[in-house]
């Protein structure tokens, strides 16, 4: 917070300073064309501006520092804009620390929506009318319980969302919040994934993969759905959705490459199995290129020797796809 304070009082210093010089500038050019008369109005004129108390940061300063204080300054005796600025950047703990000293400032309902937008990006109370009275203070700590209380146990979680009316019992919904937010625990969101196929489905169409790379659009997707830690049915669900994803997002790629969702479902575990082979401590004897690409076109030979090589550079690169 204090690095916001002073980045904002040096850039209104500077661009007083540079006004100041060019307002001066002009009024010079001005009175050596006019003639000396105007030279009183020019001094009346140059008086310096904004020297109320509360209004400008660097008169604050200046008396601040004339009586010896120390610290910030008390962000009430600043204008609300640039107090809510600063605020801004404060986490909810520390913004309710903040409500403490300055309570209408860190009660403040922009910043508490600032707050639970960017941590959860979509929920469906967004875009209703919301009732007078509505807190997005209080709907941040209902949001923050609801997500605690699906990480314990996913049925109540997702119970406790739809109670208090944060989110619609609609696949599509459900799949837009899981998408964008971090706050749930991957291991539960796995099974409750795992359940709800449909709620799946949607949340694969909210990818989008044109003119990715296939390493760099699979790492996406896990990013999003966390791969299970072993291999399974769950597992090849999730690539055989990705490979028609992918192949949908990229209709040109399928032509060009010859790409196809049989093939990309192939190269995603050839990628995955690279990853793990590459990656793993215990594996002494790593996979070379030439090894890779031969393996790899004996699986799927209608792809070229010199795309299956970009994609063992890529993994060789970057890392592991699924990390």
């Amino acid at each position: 917070m204090g690095q916001a304070l002073w980045r904002v009082v040096r850039n209104q210093q500077l661009q007083q300073q540079y006004s100041e010089q060019y307002y001066l500038q002009r009024e010079r050019e001005r009175i050596r064309r006019a003639g000396p008369s105007l030279a009183d109005p020019l001094e009346q004129r140059h008086t310096p501006q904004c020297q109320v108390p509360g209004t400008d940061i660097s008169h604050l300063l200046r008396v601040r520092k004339g009586k010896d204080e120390h610290g910030f300054i008390d962000l009430e005796m600043l204008p609300p804009e640039l107090s809510i600025t600063i605020l801004s950047y404060l986490n909810a703990t520390d913004l309710c620390l903040a409500s403490c000293v300055w309570q209408d400032l860190g009660n403040d309902e922009y910043l508490w929506q600032g707050l639970c937008k960017s941590t959860w990006g979509h929920c469906s109370i967004y875009n209703r009318r919301l009732p007078p009275g509505f807190s997005y203070r209080k709907l941040y700590m209902e949001l923050d319980e609801g997500s605690l209380t699906f990480n314990a146990n996913l049925q109540e979680g997702i119970s406790y969302f739809m109670f208090r009316g944060i989110l619609v019992d609609h696949p599509k919904e459900i799949a837009k919040f899981i998408f964008c937010t971090r706050m749930l625990n991957w291991k539960m969101l796995q099974v409750y994934l795992d359940e709800r196929r449909d709620v799946l489905d949607e949340l694969v169409t909210l990818h989008n993969f044109r003119n990715q790379f296939l390493p760099n659009a699979l790492r996406d997707f896990f990013r999003h759905i966390h791969a299970p830690e072993e291999r399974g049915e769950y597992l090849e669900t999730l690539i055989t959705k990705f490979s028609h994803r992918f192949c949908a997002c990229n209709p040109t790629l399928v032509q060009d490459v010859g790409l196809s969702p049989d093939a990309v479902y192939v190269l995603c575990y050839s990628l995955i199995l690279l990853s793990i082979d590459l990656t793993s401590p215990h594996v002494k004897n790593k996979m070379s290129k030439r090894e890779f690409i031969r393996n790899t076109r004996r699986a799927a030979q209608n792809i070229s020797e010199d795309f299956v090589g970009h994609l063992y550079d890529n993994i060789y690169l970057i890392g592991h796809v699924a990390a």
